[in-house]
């Protein structure tokens, strides 16, 4: 009997696999797809790591089951001596009944009124009483008066994402003429099966919260209001139509910024999947990967938010956004990872990468060289504790630039001496995992440490991974988009959306004004910015 063939790794590659998930995706449910989905991803990431020659079953498995942060109190020892020194009357910091170190008590966790600030308000007068009134229980005649502090009592109600109102008109005939007299709709039955709201709150569900759109027909369908996902599509395509002046105003405004946050990760568009296809199949070594850029852009005190979906890397976007910046102005400092893709081909910048991905390098060998990369954490953690210091106490950037020359220059120094000793005097051998991890950071220790020589330099890159969670997030639950004209309207409404959330303004106004005032959006985008709008629509209703 013949063998059967034996697969290698090498022969499961990313391209094949997505390739083939395209033709088996009509045969199968949409929930079976998905689940075959995610099964192929960890499979390729699982053997991608065993490929890896330091990579142990230990360390896979505290990969796949590890804890939810990075944090050091996860990953260091616990020194239980310090613990109770550092602890009040020697009582252990972990002992039940014991008071956090700040000394404050916890919260109940309840929201206030003024936490609701989309809720109604509606004023309720006394029954019985007014101001000026005898009180009726004082016995020396004292009278009342108002306190301007209202009670408050808080109604939550629950109602379908999207309500629809039917208006029976009625309709009379003449008996001789046969002509027809149909009554009227009412003001706030509108013009349009649609109202503006509705768009706009597709692109929250869609696009700010992941939420497919077959998940929602399915959901106003149980609600008896149906919403099929290609008029959903409709309705976002007509939106981002209109809001597309603002998202090109929005990149122009970005590009002027002093300080640029940027990093790419993967994302699936089907129509590149499908000429990723073609291109295997010929054997061309054109680039195939598919990248959702996340760049965040700090300008004016304010913070930006843009997404760029396609085959262009973090830094190729990052050149494009920069071909608007004004001549004359100062380097912009341009915070990202250490990879290549990061780079500028044609812009110039004052580059800074950042802390915690090289700290993530010592966390992944930290079970084969516990007490070196100690050493490293905690004195990452000291610098990190200025920096929050320098948050908490809201210093200028000048001011926070000499707070880390004062307490965060020598720990950054010793880190510096300790690893150039680590080679140089062959401590570790440098193929090791510390030692390419130590190889990783003293390549890129000037960018590193940009924030001990730059005012405002950042120490690391969290915020761009923070917002890039938005197009993770859009990837786990509605797994693609299907063609690039699909991936533009995400990325426009993702930004918008997530510059709102940055500047405070509510996101279902803010998308509906734009829809209602498209003339005046179309001619005066820079008047209709998240955190200019509402002027403009102002001057719009009294006019």
């Amino acid at each position: 009997m013949a063998k059967e063939p034996k697969i290698s790794f090498q022969d499961l590659e990313v391209g094949k696999l997505e390739a083939l998930l395209l033709k088996i995706k009509p045969l199968l449910e949409a929930e079976d797809f998905q689940l075959l989905d995610r099964v192929i991803t960890t499979l390729v990431l699982v053997l991608d790591c065993i490929q890896k020659k330091n990579m142990s079953i230990r360390r896979l498995l505290r990969m796949i089951f590890a804890p939810k942060t990075e944090s050091s109190r996860n990953l260091l020892p616990k020194d239980k001596d310090k613990d109770q020194a550092a602890a009040p009357n020697g009582q252990s910091s972990g002992s039940a009944g014991a008071n956090p170190p700040s000394g404050k008590r916890k919260g109940h966790g309840r929201n206030g009124a003024l936490d609701y600030t989309g809720a109604e308000r509606i004023f309720v007068a006394h029954q019985e009483l007014q101001a000026g009134d005898p009180c009726p229980l004082c016995p020396e005649g004292g009278w009342l008066y108002d306190t301007r502090q209202p009670a408050v009592f808080i109604r939550v109600i629950a109602q379908p994402i999207f309500r629809a109102t039917i208006y029976e008109l009625m309709r009379l005939r003449c008996n001789l003429c046969g002509a027809v007299f149909t009554a009227r709709a009412p003001a706030e039955a509108g013009t349009s099966k649609y109202s503006e709201e509705v768009p706009s709150m597709l692109a929250i569900l869609r696009y700010g919260n992941g939420m497919p759109l077959t998940r929602i027909e399915s959901l106003q369908l149980a609600f008896g209001v149906p919403l099929p996902a290609g008029t959903q599509w409709e309705l976002l395509w007509e939106a981002a139509q209109l809001a597309m002046p603002v998202f090109d105003c929005l990149i122009e405004v970005a590009a002027q910024a002093w300080l640029f946050y940027h990093d790419d990760t993967h994302s699936k568009v089907l129509s590149l999947l499908q000429e990723n296809a073609a291109l295997t199949a010929e054997g061309s070594k054109e680039r195939t990967g598919i990248f959702t850029t996340g760049i965040l852009a700090e300008v004016d005190g304010r913070r930006i938010a843009l997404f760029f979906t396609g085959r262009k890397h973090a830094g190729e976007n990052l050149d494009t956004v920069l071909e608007q910046r004004q001549e004359g102005l100062p380097l912009p400092i341009q915070m990202s990872d250490g990879l290549p893709s990061n780079n500028l081909k044609t812009a110039q910048t004052r580059q800074a990468n950042c802390c915690s991905h090289s700290r993530r390098k010592y966390v992944e060998v930290m079970e084969e060289f516990p007490a070196e990369c100690r050493f490293v954490l905690e004195t990452l953690k000291e610098v990190y504790k200025n920096d929050a210091k320098t948050k908490e106490l809201k210093l200028s950037a000048e001011e926070r630039l000499k707070f880390h020359q004062t307490h965060s220059q020598k720990p950054m120094e010793a880190l510096e001496k300790w690893a150039r000793e680590q080679i140089e005097q062959k401590k570790i051998e440098p193929n090791s995992g510390l030692g390419q991890a130590i190889k990783y950071m003293r390549k890129r220790w000037d960018k590193l440490t940009l924030f001990l020589r730059e005012a405002g330099a950042p120490i690391d890159n969290n915020a761009c991974e923070q917002i890039l969670k938005r197009a993770v997030r859009h990837r786990r639950n509605s797994l693609f988009y299907k063609t690039e004209r699909g991936a533009l309207v995400g990325d426009l409404f993702m930004s918008l959306i997530e510059t709102c959330r940055f500047c405070g303004a509510n996101p279902l106004d803010y998308l509906t004004a734009l829809q209602k005032h498209a003339r005046l959006v179309s001619e005066h985008p820079e008047q209709w910015l998240p955190w200019n709008y509402k002027a403009a629509l102002a001057a719009a209703n009294s006019s």
